[in-house]
């Protein structure tokens, strides 16, 4: 097997937007195709991970950060603009693990992890990297200690280097370290209320799918009272005439995170309070969003940061039933930028390609 050192420059055609990422965290367009560069500290890898794990225990470090990114990818830009520039957070990272990129549509051959010899684009898929990015580490021994997907704030990042230092891994979640952590700490704003909307379900739910089929996809957005991010969602996402045009195809039901009471059936015919289910999902973030096809298979989901892009592309993927063809989201989002680009193009917009 040849050698394939990582670029840290993943090099993009054109740039739709060259003035993003100039503003606060998270505050970009994610519709904006980015270049993007790996910080200097990243590895010039070969591709063999397992020696990349040897190097680091070797160097007296706790094993490798993995991040998955993809050419043009804006979450991918910010996230590196944000949290892996942060002079505090890299310091820590860089004394803890080692990290190297991978482009999670190369042909590449590497070994994984456990010793697998495959091209990057299928180690990808099997890591899970659904939305880029997506981090994962891996112990010394190779055992995985954290995966996450999609964009990762200064401020969850910093929480996820807490877990890896002092969480336990290898038997409490992250969810379940991040949900110890808040307990006794300052309520959130209490003025970022439940907010209503004309196209969410009233109770009773009837999300049962299991026994007869229904004749739209099904969206479960879970939320709670004092999350200043689901407010945003509302404002800045969920108000959009596009996405809005869009959801009326839906079937939508928007659940309390924190609702213990409340007794309802999920899609597979499993009975769970709204408190439970979103125990069992294993998310961390709110708003966290669920997607489900008309017979009650679940479909997409994350915690992480969706802005309106992903949101047009996640409700299109579902819509267009694009998972039936065996894509990945990410796959999918990634035709649909190309097409946003000929588009461009098309109107003048953007040069054509020499």
């Amino acid at each position: 097997m040849g050698h394939h050192p990582i670029h840290r420059g993943l090099l993009l055609g054109c740039l739709l937007l060259d003035n993003v990422g100039l503003g606060q965290a998270g505050d970009f367009d994610d519709a904006a195709m980015m270049h993007i560069e790996y910080p200097d500290w990243f590895k010039d890898s070969f591709l063999d991970l397992p020696e990349d794990i040897e190097e680091a225990r070797e160097a007296g470090k706790e094993g490798l950060m993995i991040l998955f990114t993809t050419q043009g990818c804006s979450y991918c830009a910010e996230f590196i603009r944000t949290s892996l520039s942060d002079p505090t957070l890299a310091a820590r990272l860089q004394a803890q693990f080692d990290a190297v990129g991978l482009e999670i549509f190369s042909d590449a051959e590497m070994t994984a992890p456990d010793g697998t010899h495959e091209r990057v684009k299928a180690f990808a898929k099997r890591a899970g990297a659904e939305f880029s990015p997506t981090v994962k580490f891996v112990g010394t021994d190779g055992d995985l200690l954290y995966r996450g997907v999609g964009y990762h704030d200064p401020q969850r990042f910093g929480l996820v280097l807490d877990y890896l230092n002092e969480g336990k891994p290898e038997t409490q979640s992250f969810a379940e370290f991040v949900a110890a952590r808040s307990k006794g700490t300052a309520a959130s704003d209490a003025s970022d209320r439940l907010v209503a909307d004309a196209l969410f379900s009233a109770p009773p739910y009837a999300l049962d799918r299991s026994q007869s089929a229904a004749d739209r996809p099904l969206l479960v957005i879970f939320e709670t009272d004092g999350c200043r991010n689901c407010t945003r969602f509302h404002r800045e996402v969920l108000a959009q005439p596009e996405v809005r045009a869009l959801l009326e195809r839906f079937e939508i039901v928007r659940l309390d995170a924190e609702d213990n009471e409340t007794v309802l059936r999920k899609p597979d015919g499993e009975g769970a309070t709204p408190a439970d289910w979103w125990a069992a999902t294993g998310f961390s973030e709110r708003p966290a969003l669920l997607f489900f096809d008309e017979q009650g298979r679940e479909v997409l989901g994350t915690d992480a940061l969706v802005l309106r892009q992903r949101m047009l592309n996640s409700l299109h993927y579902v819509l267009e039933r694009a998972y039936d063809q065996d894509w990945t989201y990410q796959r999918f989002a990634r035709a649909r930028s190309l097409e946003r680009i000929n588009e461009a193009r098309e109107a003048g917009q953007l040069p054509s390609p020499e």
